[in-house]
Parts: structure tokens; sequence; C-alpha cells
């Protein structure tokens, strides 16, 4: 049952990408079946769409000045950095982070609310019994997921859905990361156990493709793998050890094979092998440790994770 009470701030971020035409319709619905409900907020981040978002959202903050603040970006930084910005600029004491494309319908933000009011959670996640997103997005938050239990110790069955709200101490907690490389969920589970989940519909995409390419996949699996945690080093140094022994043991064999019968050829074939094998090994090894330092580089260099070209913001 929807609670109803206006004294409850509530901010919706949403990080806005090629959404011309359906940012406005999404946030006039925001503002009529929440705005009666709560002390509403709706800050929208463009990260430099390519279409004409950007004077769609313009245009909505002059509509509803005293509700919807919007943020422009310089370039295009990514969903989470994008999600960043916002963060340090919401100022509710919940935080709802959906997607523009009404694959996260309006009347599903309520029970995030609501869940998170019940159980006083830091963070609840949405999940879907069934998505409706295309079969390669769905792979990949398949994987994306299992990656993440692996590599952040998520807890077991719990979905990291984009879909979800924060109370202001872990919006906080979050904003503190000043690094170029920002992983929301990863920050959320260093942060907290007071994790809720509760289920939601999942609607169709109104309007284009989802921005999701497998260059942003990538990149985000490689913030997850070498912001937050140090497995896959040690994964290296498993290996290393691994192929290391197995050397060993061929060269203890060669040596053996070749004193019991001295006019045994040396195989080329297996040469070339196993230089293909461990070489192209040590070139996975040195490029992640080369991943790690030119991380740790670019956060030396203040990497800027965002920069707000404009900002429309309503003077108080």
């Amino acid at each position: 049952m929807n609670k109803k009470d206006p004294s409850i701030a509530l901010s919706i971020l949403i990080p806005v990408y090629n959404s011309e035409n359906t940012i406005g319709s999404l946030v006039e619905g925001l503002i009529r079946d929440l705005g009666p409900l709560y002390k509403l907020e709706v800050v929208l981040v463009n990260d430099n769409s390519a279409d004409r978002s950007e004077e769609a959202c313009v245009a909505l903050f002059e509509k509803y000045r005293e509700t919807v603040r919007f943020y422009s970006l310089s370039k295009n930084v990514g969903e989470h950095n994008g999600v960043m910005a916002g963060l340090n600029k919401v100022t509710g004491d919940y935080v709802v982070i959906m997607d523009d494309d009404f694959q996260n319908p309006i009347s599903e933000v309520v029970k995030l609310v609501d869940k998170a009011l019940d159980g006083e959670y830091d963070v609840v996640y949405s999940y879907y019994d069934k998505k409706k997103h295309s079969l390669f997005r769905n792979w990949g938050s398949w994987f994306h997921n299992k990656v993440a239990g692996l590599m952040l110790h998520k807890p077991a069955g719990l979905y990291l859905s984009s879909f979800k709200v924060l109370n202001k101490f872990l919006v906080r907690e979050i904003i503190k990361y000043q690094a170029p490389f920002p992983y929301i969920d990863g920050l959320v589970l260093q942060t907290t156990d007071k994790i809720g989940t509760v289920r939601v519909e999942h609607g169709e995409r109104r309007e284009g493709r989802s921005g999701y390419t497998i260059k942003k996949l990538v990149s985000l699996w490689l913030n997850m793998f070498t912001n937050f945690s140090v497995l896959p080093l040690r994964i290296s140094i498993f290996l290393g050890l691994i192929f290391a022994s197995v050397g060993l043991l061929l060269g203890i064999y060669t040596a053996i094979e070749k004193l019991l019968s001295p006019d045994i050829p040396v195989g080329f074939a297996s040469l070339f092998v196993s230089i293909s094998i461990f070489g192209g090994i040590q070139l996975v090894m040195l490029g992640m440790v080369g991943e790690y330092i030119g991380r740790i580089f670019l956060s030396l260099n203040k990497k800027p994770q965002y920069t707000i070209r404009k900002a429309y913001e309503a003077h108080e």
C-alpha cells in the first residue's frame, strides 16, 4: 500500500542519453503521480546525448522550476559517472535512480520507497520476474552479476539492478569516492550490508535501443575488476605458479626422455605451442598489471569523473 507522506524528501535521479522522445512524458508522469505523495525533486543529468535531449531537459526545467534540476555534461562519460554527477547534486532523504526509457514504470517507484521505509535499509534493489531487454543485454546482466558475486562478494541471489533507491547516508558515503572510474554497485557493497530487494515490473523500451554496447560492458567489467578487487592479480599469481610447475615437470620429463632415448629429436611443434601458451599468459598478466597501474596514474593525475558544462537550478 502506498504511503503518502509529503514530509519525505524524494529525489528521482535520471541519467539521460538519447531520450528526447521519452524524457518529457516520463518527468511529467513522475510529477503528476509522485508529486502529491512526497516532497519531490527530479534531477536530470544529460550524458552529452547526440539527439535533442538537451533541449527537452531545458524545457522541463523551464516548465517545472520548483521540481526539476538539470545538469548537462561536457562529454559522454557513461552511466555510472553520470549517476555520480547527479548524486553530488541531489538533496532528498531518499534517492531513486531510474532509466529514461520507461522500462522502470513510474508506479514501481513507490514500491522501492515503501520497502526502504519499512525495513530501514540503506539501499533497496529492484528485481524482475521477466526482463524485457534484448538477449545480448540479458546475457550481459547475467554475466555481470556472476562476476560481481565473485569479485565483490555480492550476496547470493541479489540482482544488481540500475533501478534502486538509496538513503541519504549511503549517498553521502558514495560521493566521497573521487577516483575517475566509479562503479555505483561496488561502492554500495563496500559501504553497507543493509540491502533490501523488491519485485517490480519491467516494461518494454518505448523508443530507440539500449546504449550499452560491448565496449561499454567491457569498460564496466574492467571498473569492477580493477577498482574494487585485487582478485585478478591473485589469479595471475596462481596461474603463474601452475604454469611454472607444469613447465618444470615438462623440463624434467624431457631431460629424462633424452637420457633414455638420445636419438629422439626435439619437437618443434611442442616447443612452438609451449612458447605461445606461456607467452600469451605472460602478456595477459602484464596487461592486467598495466591496467591497474594506468588507473592509478589517471587517479593521481586527478582525471575528473565528469564535467558539468551547464547547470539549471532554480534560485532559492
